[in-house]
């Protein structure tokens, strides 16, 4: 159950930021054991006065067009489902859409069930 927040610049347009969308969705279903109805993906797209990022902080380099996906999950996975997920979206997202790997940063925190709420003011409950 991750709820992921997407930050980018504005340079995406709705069809690439559907497409960024899917991408990561196979990627978590794939790698992260995510069921495949399981999304809740929230765009932030921020003008350059809005956002600072250093283009080369632990990066061979970041453009304008660098993506943040902050994944919020409700269990922990192991360091490999972490790896695998990090090397498949970089990868997906250079050879379908030509974003390059240095433009991709991950973070991800876990909570437990007890912190979610999905509807009606109803504590999850697995």
């Amino acid at each position: 159950m991750p709820f992921v927040r997407i930050m980018t610049g504005g340079r995406y347009s709705e069809m690439q930021k559907k497409q960024i969308s899917d991408i990561l969705h196979q990627a978590l279903t794939e790698t992260f054991a995510v069921p495949a109805q399981d999304r809740f993906h929230f765009f932030e797209c921020f003008a350059a006065g809005d956002r600072y990022v250093d283009r080369h902080y632990l990066s061979p380099g970041r453009t304008e067009g660098a993506i943040l996906f902050n994944i919020v999950a409700g269990k922990p996975r192991s360091d490999e489902q972490k790896a695998a997920l990090y090397r498949q979206l970089a990868a997906q997202l250079n050879e379908k859409m030509g974003i390059n790997g240095g433009d991709v940063m991950v973070v991800i925190q876990f909570t437990a069930a007890e912190d979610w709420s999905f509807s009606g003011g109803i504590r999850y409950q697995p």
